[in-house]
């Protein structure tokens, strides 16, 4: 009976480990992937507004270290790993398609 015991507990922590692997990896590479993107929209979008060209690079960077920051927070606030994938992974595809509609490819 304990070894029943025994090996529900260590299911239980194999996937409470590959939980937290899986929002490590959300938020590291994720993270960087959805900030990239969406710094390169804002490096599209802002001199579309008006503005110069390095300016916008230079905010649209420093955006993207916040939102670096915001989406590692995001994916170990979370409910479920699941979860903070599917948020991180649907600003990166806005972004995505915002960069490929702002270059004219889309």
């Amino acid at each position: 009976m304990s070894k029943a015991i025994d090996a529900r507990a260590a299911t239980g922590l194999a996937r409470y480990r590959l939980a937290v692997a899986s929002r490590a990896v959300a938020a590291a590479a994720g993270g960087y992937v959805m900030a990239a993107t969406c710094a390169a929209a804002l490096s599209l979008a802002l001199p579309a507004l008006g503005g110069a060209r390095p300016d916008a690079v230079l905010i649209a960077t420093m955006l993207a270290f916040v939102l670096h920051a915001i989406a590692a927070m995001w994916a170990f606030g979370c409910a479920s790993a699941w979860r903070a994938w599917w948020g991180i992974g649907a600003l990166t595809a806005l972004s995505a398609a915002a960069v490929l509609w702002l270059r004219g490819g889309l």
